[in-house]
């Protein structure tokens, strides 16, 4: 077929019949087929774009910053190509073209939305932020404590082994600290704190009455010697494509494994429209495909489905599929269905300067950061909103880009620049936006992609309470900048659009009870229990830490829950 891939399983190829479908190949996807055909199973894994390889594929992973074209610049034909990615910092000459661009899959705005999307195999995993962090019952916990929603199916015991199966594998370095709201997990070395950042975290220890934290970030870089893998360069050039395999992504991790099993069948350019149903046994029965390349369309059969497409995708798939029994989509009998869209605060923060260390420097550049840990409504602070919010950040010396007082030209300039400049330190607030029914995502069947396909419409926002924490973010890492010592601070605001903190979920979220939700307790469709979404679409609330690494347990659980069923016979 013209979009099938290396990675082809020929016997099962040939009869288009598998045990499973993975629809989407990013984080989610990429454990789905791990999991899976390391339990047995022949998957066909389905990836929308094209065939993206680790390490030949990383075009502009080796080369230098003069080597490029265009100094960094994207060309005017690819902004006329993405006006919407234009508005955001992943426009560079390195990445644009990694994104999907506007042309061929727009989407509305009902109210401002900005919707990251990658669509090539790995999607996303190659570009994510890498940060990983477990929840805890703080968090599985609060929809039921305060009264929002609807309560998660799960609590944190739940998915603690997966935690600790998930970490083991993708490789997370951190540091161990013994917080309730933030538990530790299977770590490799951390990265170091530097100098600076040492400093601040023990005068906020002392100045908060050790009530705050600021830690080395938990992130998917491996530190230490891991199978297959080579540890983290230092070099920070992770959504290039890293050529060594030292931070987590399909390409580097789940996809090689996969594969190794013999069990895999990746076809890339593949669009799933529809998720196929059976009403007389209540099931689904595989998929329909509309090739990306050649826009025929095939049907490929299973005994389950793992929809990992990312999470307004995958509800895409779920409102496309079974509509001559309901309307509004497969999932959709609950009318929870496309709603309930979050994501996390960002383009907020604070930056100063930090005197004192002019004899410091530091060693490569540290592909991660500092994190500083939820404090708000946690052991019995209150606050005049719910939930909270961490911060992630650096302290670094200013480099060859800083502005030199009147040193525009010439020797003076070049003179000036042999030195490192002074320290500055900043941070960016992450924070918990809570799910409303009424943020939702729609099929504007008014206007068509490339393909001829429907597209979402975005209709989500910012209520009061997430306004009222946004005044905090700021404030508090003022004073918490101020208490460190840090001079001349500057406060920003620039406003938060719903997906520009890059963590969009809840369109399909877990719940006891299907009235109310889209998904059981093991992530199966209420209404298809062959059929399960293990991506940011199956998320009940958001709290504040990065996601994907509870995507990543949650998919696991699920697959192991989903073989169990299948070798049952109750699915």
């Amino acid at each position: 077929m013209p979009g099938d891939s290396t990675y082809v399983n020929n016997k099962a190829a040939a009869k288009n019949t598998y045990d499973a479908i993975v629809v989407g190949s990013g984080i989610s996807g990429g454990w789905a087929a791990k999991e899976l055909t390391e339990k047995g199973l022949k998957v066909l894994m389905l990836e929308r774009g094209h065939n993206y390889e680790h390490i030949k594929d990383y075009k502009t992973a080796p080369k230098k910053p003069w080597e490029f074209e265009h100094r960094g610049r994207v060309t005017e034909e690819q902004a006329k190509k993405n006006p919407k990615m234009m508005r955001t910092w992943g426009a560079t000459e390195a990445v644009i073209d990694a994104w999907a661009n506007d042309e061929d899959a727009p989407y509305t705005e009902i109210k401002p939305f900005w919707w990251w999307r990658s669509y090539r195999l790995g999607g996303r995993s190659t570009l994510w932020g890498r940060q990983s962090y477990r929840w805890s019952d703080f968090d599985f916990a609060a929809n039921a404590k305060d009264g929002i929603a609807i309560d998660w199916p799960i609590r944190y015991n739940d998915l603690a082994p997966w935690y600790d199966h998930v970490e083991k594998f993708a490789g997370i370095s951190g540091s161990l600290e013994g917080l309730p709201h933030l538990p530790d997990g299977q770590f490799l070395p951390p990265m170091p704190l530097n100098i600076v950042e040492i400093d601040v975290a023990d005068r906020l220890k002392k100045h908060y009455n050790n009530q705050r934290h600021m830690i080395i970030g938990r992130a998917a870089h491996i530190t230490a010697p891991h199978p297959g893998r080579t540890q983290c360069q230092f070099r920070n050039r992770c959504w290039e494509g890293c050529l060594f395999g030292g931070y987590f992504s399909t390409q580097s991790s789940t996809l090689p494994a996969a594969v190794l099993t013999g069990n895999l069948t990746v076809r890339p350019d593949s669009i799933v429209t529809k998720v196929l149903y059976d009403k007389n046994t209540k099931k689904a029965t595989g998929v329909e495909v509309l090739d990306a390349a050649t826009n025929k369309t095939y049907t490929f059969n299973s005994k389950i489905v793992f929809l990992c497409a990312s999470a307004l995708n995958s509800a895409w798939v779920l409102m496309n599929s079974a509509t001559d029994i309901w309307p509004e989509g497969l999932g959709s009998s609950s009318g929870e269905l496309g709603h309930n869209v979050m994501d996390h605060h960002y383009n907020i923060g604070a930056s100063g300067d930090i005197e004192g260390y002019d004899d410091k420097y530091v060693y490569g550049r540290r592909a991660n950061g500092f994190y500083i840990t939820r404090f708000a409504n946690l052991y019995g602070d209150k606050r005049n909103y719910l939930r909270g919010f961490g911060y992630q950040g650096g302290a670094s010396r200013e480099g060859w880009s800083r502005d030199v007082a009147e040193m525009g030209v010439g020797a003076p300039l070049k003179e000036a620049l042999t030195e490192p400049g002074g320290w500055r330190i900043g941070a960016t607030g992450f924070g918990e936006i809570l799910p409303y029914h009424e943020n939702k995502i729609t099929l504007d069947k008014t206007k068509k992609d490339k393909w001829g396909l429907p597209i979402l419409a975005m209709d989500a926002e910012l209520k009061q309470n997430e306004l009222e924490m946004r005044k905090d973010i700021v404030s508090e890492l003022k004073a918490m900048f101020e208490a460190a010592g840090v001079k001349n601070i500057s406060t920003w605001d620039n406003g938060h659009a719903m997906g520009h903190g890059i963590h969009e979920m809840g369109t399909a979220r877990m719940g006891k009870d299907p009235k109310t939700s889209v998904l059981n307790a093991h992530n199966q469709v209420w209404d298809a229990p062959n059929v399960f979404v293990t991506d940011g679409a199956c998320m009940t609330s958001a709290a504040c830490q990065n996601p994907s690494l509870t995507y990543m347990a949650l998919t696991a659980r699920a697959a192991d829950y989903a073989v169990a069923e299948l070798k049952k016979g109750n699915i």
